[in-house]
């Protein structure tokens, strides 16, 4: 099949994971984020039931981003594994811990405060991980022949510092416009306030990060302005702007499911900002997917695979949220 590029395919496959995981993982995580702001009582539990049918399902996604980065592209793990052990031990750990207290508050009221801080700040320290680790990868790994060549700080810099609280601030935006679709009355109205800061944060981050990202690599720097890419990249920001902007204007007009959706589209444009710099490396400057990729048979076994239970993921979890659809009543319950 040499007339089927098959690491490429499966780099959009991994894509599409990471994306899917950060638009449905992103939302409960920022319920976690922004735990602290909600009263005790009603609003913490409206808060922690509106992603409870489906919290747990949005994983799976993280499953296939790490799992399918193993299987498809070895070479990139064993590189980028060993130069990101710390905030992805941190980010599973953190996982763990918040999964747990998602599961115990119900169970041990009497310790009730002890779980509600263990949830956000499971769901705090999981977000911040994530972050880091896109930011050390981005700012490019130092390799040697096959190897990783760094030390074990490396992961950690200004810029993977920035990306990090950018995602948790991006992921408090998803929480609360997930909860402006869900709540009503005076958590509603809460929402809408926490929204509009965390959408203001977001549009913040999203400029600082893409204003540094071009100067971290020469590459970087020629697909973004060299021309003619100029021509086709500037409509990146451009579109960035426009969703800014509608965002704010269906806050102020108070509208339920748009801003949700519109954040997500932020979501999507910078995923697609952050394809434009790295295409086709997977270790930036130095592995390109079809460098790192496994065999072609291995990737067409798993491409079988993939084309029969990706849609099965889609059809349960798509299944999943309409089944529990609406707004979330004052005792917690659809």
């Amino acid at each position: 099949m040499t007339w089927l590029d098959l690491p490429t395919i499966w780099a959009f496959i991994l894509a599409f994971g990471v994306l899917a995981y950060v638009v449905l993982d992103g939302f409960d995580l920022g319920i976690g984020i922004l735990f602290p702001f909600f009263e005790r009582g009603n609003e913490r539990d409206v808060a922690m039931n509106s992603v409870a049918p489906v919290w747990d399902g949005n994983e799976t996604w993280l499953v296939l981003g790490g799992g399918g980065l193993l299987a498809a592209f070895p070479l990139a793990y064993s590189v980028v594994m060993p130069a990101v052990y710390a905030p992805i031990i941190a980010m599973l750990l953190a996982l763990v811990f918040r999964g747990v207290a998602f599961e115990f508050r119900w169970r041990d009221p009497g310790h009730e405060k002890f779980w509600d801080f263990a949830f956000t700040g499971g769901s705090l320290v999981a977000a911040l991980a994530q972050g880091i680790t896109l930011g050390a990868i981005l700012q490019g790994i130092t390799v040697s022949g096959r190897q990783y060549a760094g030390g074990w700080w490396e992961w950690l810099s200004p810029f993977s510092l920035l990306t990090g609280v950018s995602l948790i601030i991006g992921y408090a935006l998803l929480g609360a416009t997930w909860l402006i679709m869900k709540a009503e009355g005076q958590l509603q109205d809460h929402a809408f306030r926490l929204a509009r800061l965390s959408g203001i944060g977001v549009i913040i981050c999203v400029a600082l990060v893409s204003a540094f990202t071009p100067f971290l690599e020469q590459a970087y720097y020629e697909r973004w302005f060299a021309w003619p890419n100029v021509l086709f990249t500037a409509q990146v920001p451009l579109l960035v702007a426009i969703a800014s902007i509608a965002f704010l204007v269906s806050l102020n007009r108070r509208y339920e499911r748009l801003p949700f959706l519109l954040a997500l589209g932020l979501f999507l444009l910078s995923m697609i900002g952050l394809g434009i710099s790295m295409f086709p490396y997977v270790v930036p400057g130095a592995i390109t997917i079809h460098d790192a990729a496994a065999p072609d048979r291995s990737l067409i076994f798993m491409l079988v695979g993939a084309v029969i239970m990706i849609p099965i993921i889609l059809a349960y979890t798509a299944y999943s949220y309409w089944i529990f659809r609406g707004k979330v009543g004052h005792e917690g319950y659809h």
